[in-house]
């Protein structure tokens, strides 16, 4: 489904040190729990010997998520999960996992360095990771003549359309997608080539 909100563009690595404790950032676009279980998992794998393994994402519009969550790993309440999201509330970007991995360098940071140093590690892979914003789009459903294909083609070139499936009987079927910004344009191209079409709810 398209957002019309930023979300990460892909995924994205950065690697921090704060007094010989290491930090490796990672961010994820991420559209349910299920990916976030697979990627957290998969940081267990790669990383089986690191003290701690820990994360925060949100699902949804920025500034009312559908979903959020966090996690301290055995970190000290608070000090990990709850700056990581904290970093990621911030950043006015939705659809985003953040996983710090950190390998404990024989100095203590206290609780106060742990949030920061969890909160640096989130910023420093936020604000590099590049964002894209996909326009909220509509699908309809379009019956035409053969003649009329070609037509319907180069309306969806034109305007940011796309023909996402087509089926031929005695009519063609269309299922086409296209942004909401369109859809009145889209109805009146239908009504003047006299196409049957109707928008899916």
């Amino acid at each position: 489904m398209s957002k019309d909100y930023p979300i990460p563009a892909g995924y994205l690595e950065r690697e921090t040190e704060v007094k010989k404790s290491r930090f490796i950032a990672r961010v994820y676009p991420v559209s349910d729990r299920d990916d976030v279980r697979t990627y957290v998992d998969q940081a267990h794998r790669e990383y089986p010997d690191a003290r701690h393994v820990c994360w925060g994402y949100q699902i949804g519009r920025p500034g009312s998520a559908a979903e959020a969550a966090m996690n301290d790993d055995g970190e000290p309440s608070g000090t990990a999960g709850k700056p990581i999201l904290g970093v990621i509330q911030h950043k006015d970007m939705g659809d985003v996992l953040v996983i710090v991995i950190r390998y404990f360098g024989g100095i203590k940071l206290g609780a106060g360095g742990l949030v920061r140093a969890y909160a640096g590690a989130a910023e420093s892979v936020l604000s590099a990771v590049d964002r894209v914003v996909q326009q909220a789009r509509v699908q309809a459903t379009v019956q035409f003549g053969f003649a009329d294909e070609q037509p319907l083609r180069h309306w969806c070139d034109g305007h940011e359309g796309r023909i996402d499936a087509i089926s031929y009987t005695t009519r063609v079927t269309a299922s086409v997608s296209l942004p909401v910004a369109q859809q009145q344009d889209f109805s009146a191209f239908c009504e003047s080539q006299k196409m049957d079409y109707r928008f899916e709810t």
